[in-house]
């Protein structure tokens, strides 16, 4: 018996503890499994299991090998996937995550656009705040606006994620005037509620000066930043957009960016968006194209420079 297919077994009767139900799983006998683990047992020179007539439990030098040989299967997995992909067009899955406000803004481009380059891979889009582990999910690639502490995970920066102030024209024509921190309390406002961001304060840089301004009065807050932008463009209030969101709608005067210049909200989100994936994701061709595609159609948007 070949030693990946004394793993694989191993590795069934691990996660089941169980040779019986192993042996199912994998259309074997039993007597295959107990084999396979008794040779590898013979080879280590040491055992992997402690057996009763009730039940089987890991030993320690198990517990260890059990990691060990889920990454050399998993390997050996991403080695053939990407040696029939070198021979073959793209096919599989592709597992992606990413905050719901991504979706709209510029993410499903990239996805039809990939899809229509490469029909014969499945994309898995799960669009959520949850913030998943990349490996409990199964997920291939993880796109976040605040990394936080990812040990283990490759982390790249995508774009840039600064705040603007906007408003519609016809919000703009209706109550007039300019807008400033000093008469923001005059205003109608679309706040987002997030468990991140602040619902008192608001930290503003002006010239290199941070400064905390009570935030005003909601006439509207919700926890839906596609709700939020959608009555923003409808004119009912003032709002801080991302510009990776804005951009298109600044483009095509259906809103205006107010306070350009001096002032800065400083996001509770971070200054970036990210791009995370698992390190044996790194030479993933499926991965590489996805991530290529995405920069172009955020170049071609104006959200990344021609170089970057």
């Amino acid at each position: 018996m070949d030693k990946m297919s004394a793993l694989a077994m191993f590795v069934v009767a691990a996660e089941h503890g169980s040779f019986s139900l192993a042996a199912e799983q994998l259309g074997k006998t039993p007597s295959a499994v107990t084999k396979a683990v008794a040779q590898l047992e013979t080879q280590l020179g040491a055992r992997l299991f402690e057996r009763t007539t009730r039940r089987m439990a890991l030993t320690e030098a198990g517990r260890i090998y059990l990691d060990s040989a889920r990454q050399a299967l998993m390997q050996l997995q991403l080695a053939s996937e990407e040696i029939e992909q070198l021979q073959h067009a793209l096919r599989g899955s592709l597992r992606i995550t990413a905050p719901p406000s991504f979706g709209p803004a510029f993410l499903a481009r990239a996805c039809s656009r990939f899809m229509q380059a490469y029909p014969q891979v499945r994309l898995e889009v799960d669009l959520s705040d949850n913030f998943d582990d990349l490996l409990d999910g199964g997920y291939d690639l993880a796109l976040r606006d605040d990394p936080g502490e990812h040990p283990g995970l490759i982390v790249q920066p995508l774009l840039e994620n600064r705040l603007l102030l906007c408003a519609s024209p016809a919000y703009l024509a209706r109550r007039g005037g300019e807008v400033t921190p000093e008469n923001f309390a005059q205003h109608d406002w679309l706040l987002l509620r997030h468990p991140l961001a602040s619902r008192s304060f608001w930290w503003i840089s002006y010239r290199g000066e941070n400064i905390r301004l009570r935030q005003p009065p909601a006439l509207l807050e919700s926890d839906n930043y596609d709700f939020l932008l959608a009555c923003l463009l409808d004119g009912r209030g003032l709002q801080f957009v991302p510009g990776w969101s804005a951009a298109p709608y600044l483009q095509r005067g259906e809103l205006v960016e107010l306070m350009a210049g001096d002032w800065q909200l400083q996001s509770a989100f971070g200054p970036r968006v990210y791009l995370l994936y698992l390190p044996h994701r790194r030479s993933t061709r499926k991965v590489k194209v996805f991530i290529d595609i995405l920069r172009a159609c955020l170049q071609e948007h104006g959200l990344l420079p021609p170089t970057a």
